[in-house]
């Protein structure tokens, strides 16, 4: 191969343009939610949840009809591995549902904000502490941070802010089960699967509501009714855009995207709905974000001097 500098140096490929909108897309829908839960009162977290979950798979079903993909949703129901795994992520989506919607039907937006900022901190625990994973001392800095904003913000409220803690670990353990089966089951057939897990009990808790006449659904009109119906489409439509970004972006532009969302909800639980922000909370937050920008920098680092690395050789082996 010629000694050039187009050889030495090549050129990086441009950005996919319509990865990048469907990935903003994708986090801005979660960064609204907030706006859209307080819409299905006076229905309850749980049954909102009940809701979320029976709907969430009849979109999938159809979504799964019009795409011709039965046969990965069939193949994930018949592998009994695969099975169990998606339904131990299934019960950690629910619970985290259910704390989101609750912290937000409770006022406390803001300390689901935090949750998902703290997400990216989980993760990197849970890379040590499950996968075996080596840090570098930068990104242990990054943990002591995060340790320390828990504390100052435990130590103003006098209490652990759990919503926050319970979002970011069920999160952070559902995304490391879904990344380990990923690779086989696409982001449609594994929340189809997830959901026809749930079914069984949100279809019971919604029959027992109706039988003792304190379900929404029936008694609050028909446009309560399709608000609820909804959420199947507000649960699918979020997820199909990120799959899309996932398959086109590079994974350092997909972790810069996903401060999207909490930074929505922190503008919208402080701005729109006026929560209060103490000054243990903004500590708290300042604690996060820095450890948020150390893990940030690093990775950005990391990712070109791989990406340099891999250029060399690939210019040495030609």
């Amino acid at each position: 191969m010629p000694d050039s500098p187009t050889a030495a140096r090549p050129v990086a490929a441009p950005l996919d343009q319509l990865g990048l909108a469907t990935g903003i897309g994708a986090y801005v829908l979660w960064g609204v939610l907030p706006l859209y839960f307080p819409l299905l009162q006076p229905a309850g977290a749980v049954e909102i949840i009940a809701h979320r979950v029976v709907w969430s798979l009849l979109f999938c079903l159809v979504l799964l009809a019009a795409t011709r993909t039965w046969g990965a949703y069939v193949t994930a129901l018949r592998n009994r591995r695969t099975l169990g795994v998606l339904a131990v992520a299934a019960v950690l989506l629910a619970i985290n549902w259910l704390v989101f919607v609750f912290g937000i039907l409770t006022d406390r937006v803001v300390d689901a904000a935090l949750g998902y900022y703290i997400n990216p901190l989980v993760t990197v625990t849970l890379a040590v502490v499950v996968l075996r994973e080596r840090l570098r001392p930068v990104q242990w800095v990054a943990l002591g941070f995060g340790a320390a904003a828990v504390v100052v913000i435990t130590a103003g409220y006098g209490q652990l802010p759990w919503i926050a803690l319970v979002l970011a670990l069920t999160f952070g353990f559902y995304g490391l089960i879904k990344n380990r089966v990923g690779r086989t089951v696409g982001a449609v057939p594994g929340l189809a699967v997830e959901t026809l897990v749930l079914a069984p009990v949100a279809l019971g808790y919604l029959v027992w509501m109706s039988a003792i006449g304190q379900g929404t659904f029936e008694t609050e009109g028909a446009a309560h009714a399709l608000i609820l119906a909804s959420s199947g489409v507000v649960t699918a439509i979020p997820l199909l855009l990120f799959n899309s970004a996932a398959r086109r972006l590079p994974l350092s532009m997909l972790g810069l995207l996903q401060y999207i969302a909490p930074t929505l909800q922190l503008l919208i639980g402080v701005l729109v709905l006026g929560e209060q922000m103490p000054a243990a909370r903004w500590w708290g937050f300042a604690l996060v974000w820095t450890a948020l920008g150390i893990l940030t920098v690093d990775g950005v680092r990391t990712g070109r001097a791989q990406r340099l690395s891999r250029r060399a050789a690939e210019v040495s082996a030609g």
